[in-house]
């Protein structure tokens, strides 16, 4: 994972990696995308920092990793609407992406993963958590997963965007948009084989699974309750600690993350770009 220009440095051992000597303002060269793409595909999440990219660059360093996906809820960037705006000012109490999930997993063809730049953050806090779902498949016992081989899990947006959303109701009302299109609800394998790796990964997750197909509620919500305790290990896990300038793109098929709301008083805007993936199996 290292070449003459660029170190790939661990930054936990559950998942997670730095990449150091990249400008991605640059044209890279072949070299350099084979190791930013291996350290992808290894690390499930990997991070860069000091990269003050153009929204255009931006859209162009996204687009190496497939079509882009233009988020139907979030603000738009104003001239930009490939990129959706993850903002919170000092006088907001909600924050975005405070539960545990993968971006998109209620689409029928859920996202690939998701490229986050950080435009103003706050001296302290703010960090993003990332969990590993292969360990937390990998982890499981042999009678627990004949269990889940075959299942297949309900994903919805409409508790979380749709008319009758909490968001109505706090602050996030006035950086989420569109309620009338939170229609989707897609089914997909508990257990998916990464696209890519092959690896087997848990795909369910706290904030958009609402149950199992063909359980009750309560049937579901039972299984749920382990797998959703077990899935954030502390060994399954990362922190990062965000700068101005930092960029973390995220494999939503083999990841999930959450962002900590611990800066009250303070603005922390960030700027996302989602890519589309390929259907589950």
């Amino acid at each position: 994972m290292r070449n003459s220009s660029l170190d790939v440095k661990p930054l936990a051992g559950g998942l997670g990696a730095e990449i150091l000597g990249v400008d991605l303002r640059t044209d890279l060269p072949a070299e350099e995308w084979r190791t930013i793409d291996a350290a992808f595909a290894e690390h499930g999440v990997i991070f860069f920092r000091e990269q003050d990219l153009t929204p255009e660059q931006h859209i162009a360093f996204a687009g190496h990793f497939g079509p882009i996906n233009v988020n139907r809820f979030f603000t738009p960037v104003p001239g930009h609407p490939q990129i959706a705006e993850v903002r919170k000012e000092p006088h907001h109490r909600k924050n975005i992406g405070e539960v545990w999930h993968t971006d998109h997993s209620y689409d029928e063809i859920p996202a690939l993963g998701s490229v986050l730049l950080a435009r103003e953050v706050p001296e302290v806090g703010g960090d993003t958590m990332f969990a590993n779902m292969y360990l937390a498949y990998e982890t499981l016992s042999d009678g627990y997963k004949r269990m889940l081989e075959g299942l297949r899990a309900v994903h919805s947006s409409r508790h979380i965007f749709g008319p009758n959303a909490a968001y109505h109701g706090n602050d996030l009302k006035d950086r989420l948009a569109n309620a009338s299109l939170a229609v989707q609800d897609a089914v997909h394998p508990v257990v998916i084989a990464h696209p890519i790796t092959g690896r087997k990964a848990l795909y369910v997750n706290p904030n958009f699974t609402v149950g199992i197909e063909g359980w009750t509620a309560e049937e579901s919500r039972a299984l749920f309750d382990h797998l959703f305790r077990h899935a954030v290990r502390p060994e399954f896990t990362c922190r990062f600690r965000w700068r101005n300038g930092s960029i973390a793109i995220w494999d939503n098929r083999c990841t999930w993350h959450l962002a900590i709301n611990d800066y009250h008083g303070h603005r922390r805007l960030m700027h996302r770009i989602t890519i589309d993936g390929t259907r589950l199996h």
